[in-house]
């Protein structure tokens, strides 16, 4: 087996909640860096980050940042990457954009690497990352839409605060901490107290009454599964959990499917697990899917009023839904020899 050659790879927002997770994982997953760019606003350069158990200093994301780059993971603001993304491109590298800047630009791939891997060969320097909603969404839709087709879905998220990056994590936390005071709850982050409480917006409102997290979830699906007409209906939610989104989705197939061959195929799926036995009490939450890869899916079962199933799905928001696909796109390229 060949040894892949090494990769000078940039890592921007590398002080942020998903940047420290795309460090972790490069080395976890023993991605070939020869060198590491830690790059961030300028507010930050000057810190410092761990990466393979020695401290990186963070430099200012510049676009002479990105001589030589051959991978440019960006898990910053959406700013940044509509600024540096073209200067990565520019000077040979590919840049995986987290934000959802490129997600619906016709020129970018939107890639699920178990998905649509395909979509990789149209690069032109860019590949967008889905929302980390979207991401366990369709790993579970894919394998279900591969036997019987799909029709429409009728979807809840809950999302948890790490989605919101560092400052939804340390809203909680500080909410937790006034509450065990006794004090009063400040706000900065979410327009309402989240502690011990849940929150029917994720992002902001548009004037049609959607929030722009939902307006997501239904145009990325749309375009990573190529399936325009596909009918979602969403609300996404904003709930006091550090780490894990989860979703309760009703699924109308084209064909009858019935929950046991849903369950075999979902569990046949790669970077999906079922976890489903209601007689004992199994069924998959965020606490048990928090610091994994794979995407959870139980309580499948059949809509009591029609022939649509319901189903339950959980992912790590950091990992799958963010830091371990980007990486995934990546270590993918480099199998198609397109980097």
């Amino acid at each position: 087996m060949a040894i892949p050659k090494l990769k000078t790879v940039a890592v921007v927002g590398a002080t942020g909640a998903v940047g420290e997770v795309v460090l972790q994982l490069l080395a976890e997953r023993n991605f070939p860096v020869g060198e590491l760019r830690a790059l961030a606003s300028a507010r930050s350069a000057g810190k410092t980050v761990m990466f393979a158990g020695r401290e990186i200093e963070v430099q200012e994301a510049t676009p002479e940042a990105f001589d030589g780059v051959d991978f440019a993971f960006f898990a910053a603001t959406g700013s940044l990457s509509k600024t540096l993304a073209p200067e990565v491109a520019k000077r040979g590298g590919i840049a995986i954009d987290k934000s959802s800047t490129w997600r619906l630009d016709e020129q970018v791939p939107l890639v699920v690497p178990e998905i649509n891997p395909e979509a990789l060969e149209k690069h032109k320097g860019i590949v967008s990352c889905p929302n980390c909603t979207t991401i366990g969404f369709v790993m579970t839709l894919a394998p279900i839409r591969a036997i019987a087709g799909v029709k429409s879905v009728v979807v809840t998220t809950l999302q948890a605060v790490s989605g919101t990056g560092k400052p939804g994590i340390e809203e909680l936390e500080r909410q937790d901490g006034e509450l065990l005071r006794g004090e009063a709850l400040t706000t900065e982050t979410y327009p309402r107290p989240i502690a011990q409480n849940v929150l029917p917006l994720c992002e902001s409102f548009r004037e049609d009454g959607y929030s722009t997290e939902e307006v997501k979830l239904l145009h990325e699906t749309r375009k990573i599964l190529e399936q325009p007409d596909i009918d979602v209906s969403m609300t996404c939610v904003r709930v006091p959990v550090p780490v894990g989104h989860s979703a309760t989705m009703l699924v109308e197939t084209e064909t009858l499917l019935s929950p046991e061959a849903a369950r075999a195929a979902l569990d046949a799926f790669p970077g999906v697990e079922v976890v489903d036995d209601p007689s004992q009490n199994e069924f998959p939450t965020a606490y048990d899917v928090a610091g994994r890869d794979e995407v959870l899916v139980g309580r499948v079962r059949k809509d009591l009023g029609s022939d649509k199933l319901w189903m339950w799905q959980v992912s790590d928001n950091l990992r799958k839904g963010a830091a371990t696909n980007a990486i995934q796109i990546a270590e993918e390229m480099i199998r198609r020899g397109l980097k």
